[in-house]
C-alpha cells in the first residue's frame, strides 16, 4: 500500500511538473517573437492530428511579424520614442484636419495590416497615425505582452500627437490586443482621448487564454490559468489583472465597440461585459458571420457608416 502511495505521489508530481514546462514554453513563445524566418503557426481550431500534438506541447512557431506593404497615400516615417523600445510610425497629417486617429494592430500583426482603415479614416478628413507595437514590425525589441506593455506604448504615441498639435481631437482605434492596449492605456495610465473605436477586445488575459485551449479542443483548466501565470511571471506583471472587462469601469470616453458575431476568440459574453462595464457614452455593432478579422471584409458598408456615424455625432452625448 506504501508503495503505490508512493507511485501515485510521484505520477501527480512529475504530472504537475510536466503541465507546467508545457505552460513555461507555450506562455514564453507566446510573448516572445523568434528572430528566425519561416512560417507562423496556422490557427489552432484549424490545425489536425500530430500538428495540433506539436502545438500543444511546445507551442506556436511565431516569427517577428513584418510590415508587408507600404501606404499608397503621402506619409512620413517616424521613429517614436517608448518604454519598451523605439517604435516606427507612419504618419499622414492631412491639410484641414478634423482631428488625428492612432491605429493599433492586433497580435502578431503589424501596421501594414490597417492600411484600409487609415485610407477611411483620411477619407473622412482626419490625419492617421499607423504604429506598430515594440516587438513588432519596424519596431526595436521582439517581446509581446497581448496588451499590457503595450498600453504604454499607445500612451507614448498619444503624448506624440499631443505635442504635435496641443488641443487636437485624437481618435484611438485599436483591434484585438490593440483594442484591449488602449482600455488599459485609459484605465491605469491616465491616456484621454477623444473617442475611442475597438474592435474585438478580449474580456481577460485569463479568458483569451481559455479560448486558446478550447480551439485545441483541450480541457482549458489547468492549462490556461499556467499559461497566464508563467507569461506573466516570464514578463514581470501579473497577467491576471490584465482584464478590459475591469478596465471599462473606469473609462468615460466615447466609445464604439465592434464585434464579430463568428469570433471564435471572444466571445459574446465578453463582449457584453466590456460594453455594460463602459461608463462614458457607448456605441456598439455587431457584425453577422465575420470572425476575427477586419470587419470591412464582409460588411463595408456597414463599418464605414458606424464610423463615420459615430465620429460625426456629438460625442458628448
Amino acid at each position: 500500500m506504501r508503495r503505490r502511495t508512493k507511485i501515485g505521489l510521484l505520477a501527480g508530481v512529475l504530472a504537475l511538473l510536466g503541465l507546467n514546462a508545457v505552460a513555461f514554453f507555450h506562455a514564453w513563445r507566446f510573448t516572445h517573437f523568434s528572430t528566425e524566418t519561416g512560417p507562423r503557426t496556422g490557427h489552432p481550431e484549424r490545425l489536425m492530428g500530430w500538428r495540433k500534438l506539436a502545438v500543444l506541447l511546445t507551442g506556436v512557431a511565431n516569427p517577428k511579424p513584418v510590415n508587408y506593404a507600404t501606404p499608397t497615400f503621402p506619409y512620413q516615417t517616424v521613429l517614436l520614442p517608448g518604454p519598451n523600445g523605439r517604435l516606427e510610425a507612419w504618419y499622414a497629417p492631412v491639410p484641414g484636419a478634423r482631428g488625428t486617429v492612432a491605429l493599433f494592430h492586433g497580435y502578431t500583426s503589424n501596421k501594414s495590416a490597417q492600411l484600409t482603415e487609415a485610407a477611411y479614416f483620411r477619407q473622412l478628413g482626419y490625419s492617421i497615425l499607423l504604429t506598430d507595437f515594440a516587438g513588432n514590425g519596424g519596431s526595436e525589441g521582439n517581446r509581446c505582452t497581448v496588451g499590457y506593455r503595450e498600453a504604454e506604448d499607445v500612451r507614448a504615441v498619444f503624448q506624440w500627437l499631443q505635442r504635435q498639435q496641443p488641443g487636437q481631437r485624437i481618435v484611438l482605434y485599436g483591434v484585438s490586443m490593440g483594442a484591449e492596449a488602449i482600455l488599459r492605456a485609459e484605465s491605469e495610465l491616465g491616456v484621454q482621448p477623444t473617442a475611442n473605436i475597438v474592435e474585438c477586445p478580449y474580456g481577460s488575459m485569463l479568458q483569451t487564454a481559455r479560448n486558446r485551449f478550447t480551439a485545441l479542443r483541450v480541457p482549458a483548466f489547468p492549462l490556461a490559468n499556467l499559461l497566464v501565470f508563467w507569461g506573466g511571471v516570464q514578463n514581470g506583471f501579473w497577467a491576471f489583472d490584465l482584464d478590459a472587462t475591469q478596465f471599462a469601469t473606469r473609462i468615460s470616453t466615447p466609445t464604439l465597440l465592434m464585434w464579430g458575431e463568428a469570433d471564435p476568440r471572444v466571445t459574446r459574453a465578453e463582449t457584453d461585459a466590456i460594453f455594460q462595464h463602459l461608463r462614458g457614452p457607448k456605441q456598439r455593432q455587431d457584425f453577422a458571420g465575420s470572425g476575427h478579422e477586419p470587419y470591412w471584409v464582409k460588411h463595408p458598408a456597414l463599418w464605414q457608416q458606424r464610423i463615420q456615424t459615430f465620429l460625426t455625432a456629438d460625442l458628448s452625448q
